[in-house]
């Protein structure tokens, strides 16, 4: 009951969009994609009016006729309105508002994403002495409003495209559970993943780019033959490219019970002498979690993306950039971006100034404020840092080679479990950015929203438990130490 009261007080929490929405008629920072376009990539003003008018009503019959202009249909708008009886609501969840469209930090943002274009194929391992890396940490770091990690103020090599936590920015640039053998017993599964071709890129003309706005039908992608661990920006942004939703929370789970880390000092039954867990504070137990704050956190994602922010992925800016560069179309876009040496780089390859992209489909058919895939990692890593002892420290850590044909023994700083899994949520998170179709900030603030989710799911659990519990324990991703 006391669980049940504690969900029914819980109020809606205020939320402030950015203003984008409203702020340009022609919507030009909104997201339109596989609504009827214009030939500059802008949207039908009727079928945004009708589309908005659907999603402010919540009526499913409205849903029906927004005009879809190809044959990619929306993703699931009508989840934004759905509810749990298990874990907080959606509306009760805050996130911060994303860049302004005419921002220096919407410009770093975007200077970033041109920069994992460019830079897709460089190994992990070649970072520190790469050049092209070492102009991208130059010019992220002169952007002041850039909010990418940095030493003594500025971007380095070493830091570059890197998360935010201690644990993202320590050890090699992957996860130990995105580079371990899979123990799906008895099976053991490494995991060398089917990845891209290398130097191919998608969405570079703008007969392409307005085909995949209007959700025409796309090519096919390539692949390079034979299995690779993840040792580049392409192969990470393939591996969330092809996994299913809580993919790589479930294969850490299993990892770790695997390996027989120690459980988190407040699970009950470690001090039991004629009891052990199993469907509570145990094994099944921890799927169970895992599992459902993942589901439970995209609603929490989808509320946002479509009810509250709308925000452009990064091709359809990388659009509206091209068309003001061509003399097309004037749009307010902040200087820096206007100056950017990723940018001038990029239309060299390319002859144009889109932004290329890692999938023939480019982003999928929802708004990009939060990423869904950094919301599901926040809070799956989350449970898992409340079930095991993060600190423990991670045995017979590995890396990827260069060329990602096998993988190599770390010798470097000891690797702890809540690090490692700080860095696994912050890896899925920059492999949509990798692949050109997520901001850094849908990422970080994505992140941020599965934690708090998980962490609310957590406080509804420890109340619905019998044993003798004081509540789980884990390290936020700010670093402050709480117990659930």
């Amino acid at each position: 009951m006391e669980a049940a009261n504690n969900e029914r007080s819980r109020p809606v929490a205020e939320l402030t969009a950015n203003g984008d929405d409203s702020r340009y008629p022609a919507r030009w920072a909104s997201f339109t994609k596989s609504m009827p376009h214009n030939d500059l990539g802008e949207v039908d003003a009727a079928a945004y009016d009708t589309y908005l008018r659907a999603l402010r009503s919540g009526d499913p019959a409205l849903f029906e006729r927004i005009p879809l202009a190809g044959y990619l249909k929306l993703a699931d708008p009508q989840a934004a309105f759905a509810i749990d009886l298990v874990g907080p609501d959606a509306a009760t969840l805050g996130i911060a508002s994303p860049p302004r469209f005419s921002s220096a930090e919407q410009a770093s943002e975007l200077a970033e994403m041109y920069w994992h274009a460019l830079l897709r194929d460089v190994p992990f391992a070649e970072y520190a002495s790469d050049p092209l890396v070492g102009t991208a940490a130059s010019e992220l770091s002169a952007m002041s409003d850039f909010r990418g990690p940095k030493v003594e103020g500025k971007v380095t090599p070493e830091t570059l495209f890197r998360g935010q936590t201690a644990g993202g920015r320590r050890g090699p640039y992957i996860s130990q559970f995105l580079l371990r053998d899979i123990p799906l017993s008895p099976i053991r599964v490494p995991q060398k993943i089917r990845t891209a071709t290398p130097q191919r890129d998608y969405m570079t003309t703008p007969e392409d780019w307005l085909a995949m706005q209007n959700g025409q039908l796309f090519a096919a992608n390539t692949f390079e033959e034979g299995g690779r661990y993840i040792r580049n920006g392409r192969d990470l942004g393939e591996y969330v490219h092809r996994d299913f939703s809580y993919q790589a929370g479930l294969c850490a789970c299993m990892m770790l019970l695997k390996m027989s880390a120690p459980l988190d000092g407040g699970i009950p039954y470690q001090y039991s002498i004629t009891q052990g867990g199993f469907v509570t504070f145990g094994p099944s137990d921890i799927f169970h979690l895992v599992s459902t704050v993942a589901n439970g956190a995209l609603k929490a994602s989808w509320y946002q993306k479509w009810l509250v922010h709308r925000r452009a992925r990064p091709e359809e800016i990388a659009g509206r950039l091209h068309y003001h560069l061509s003399g097309k179309r004037e749009v307010p876009l902040h200087a820096d971006i206007l100056q950017s040496e990723a940018v001038r780089r990029t239309k060299e390859r390319t002859r144009n100034w889109f932004l290329p992209q890692a999938y023939p489909e480019g982003a999928p058919s929802h708004p990009s404020y939060p990423a869904g895939h950094a919301v599901i990692a926040g809070a799956c890593s989350t449970v898992l840092k409340a079930c095991f002892a993060e600190t423990w420290v991670l045995p017979n850590n590995v890396q990827a080679t260069r060329d990602g044909l096998a993988i190599e023994p770390y010798k470097g700083a000891e690797l702890t479990v809540g690090g490692e899994l700080d860095k696994l949520a912050e890896n899925i998170a920059t492999g949509r950015n990798f692949a050109g179709i997520h901001w850094r900030s849908d990422g970080v603030e994505g992140i941020k929203l599965g934690e708090a989710y998980a962490i609310a799911f957590l406080k509804e659990m420890k109340l619905t438990e019998s044993q003798f519990f004081h509540g789980f324990s884990l390290t936020k991703l700010d670093g402050t130490r709480i117990t659930v």
